[in-house]
């Protein structure tokens, strides 16, 4: 089965599911957006990530960061892999001990832990094709946040997409923003070896 690369597009607050949050998923190499609500609580924890913001005590995904740290495995992926009866299902690939495993997660968990270990995050054909809204007839699909995209795009590497966000950024002159992206690419530039 051949999986579906998605990045993270926006979150927002999703009015008709009484204070509950949309994460929204853009294929990678495609114009599919995939809306799943999510609890208060697991948006905090991937906007937190997202924006780099470090809180005083570690959250629950930091905590399972740190944990497989500890134990010497690596997640490899995250894979949302079901939708039954409006749920959505999701699997955290990792390796342990040379031996590649899976735990059974809620999908907003997922997410928050793979944007703190940098892994991707795929979604099933049949869940994509079952969900997935085109991006062209998704107009009325709103998404608040600072990585709002008003139309499709040519599919971009992280950098590009970030760099992409930190023009925008200045120019809506939002420096701090702008400082936090700046920030970021630079990381991301070290770990690939570009200067």
């Amino acid at each position: 089965m051949e999986l579906i690369q998605v990045d993270i597009v926006g979150l927002s607050t999703s009015p008709s599911s009484g204070g509950a949050y949309a994460l929204v998923l853009g294929e990678v190499d495609g114009n599919r957006r995939l809306p799943i609500i999510i609890g208060a609580f697991e948006a905090q924890a991937i906007a937190l990530e997202l924006e780099k913001i470090q809180p005083p005590r570690p959250m629950t995904h930091d905590l399972l960061r740190d944990l497989f740290e500890a134990v010497g495995a690596e997640v490899l992926s995250v894979v949302i892999d079901e939708l039954r009866d409006g749920t959505f299902y999701a699997k955290i690939r990792f390796v342990h001990n040379g031996r590649e495993r899976q735990l059974d997660a809620r999908p907003s968990d997922a997410v928050a832990l793979a944007v703190r270990v940098d892994a991707p995050i795929f979604v099933a054909p049949a869940v994509m094709e079952e969900a997935g809204i085109p991006a062209e007839e998704g107009g009325t699909l709103s998404v608040s946040s600072s990585r709002e995209m008003e139309e499709p795009e040519p599919p971009m590497s992280r950098l590009e997409r970030m760099q992409k966000m930190l023009e925008k950024a200045i120019e809506e002159e939002d420096y701090e923003r702008a400082a936090q992206l700046r920030d970021e690419i630079a990381r991301l530039k070290k770990e690939q070896g570009q200067n």
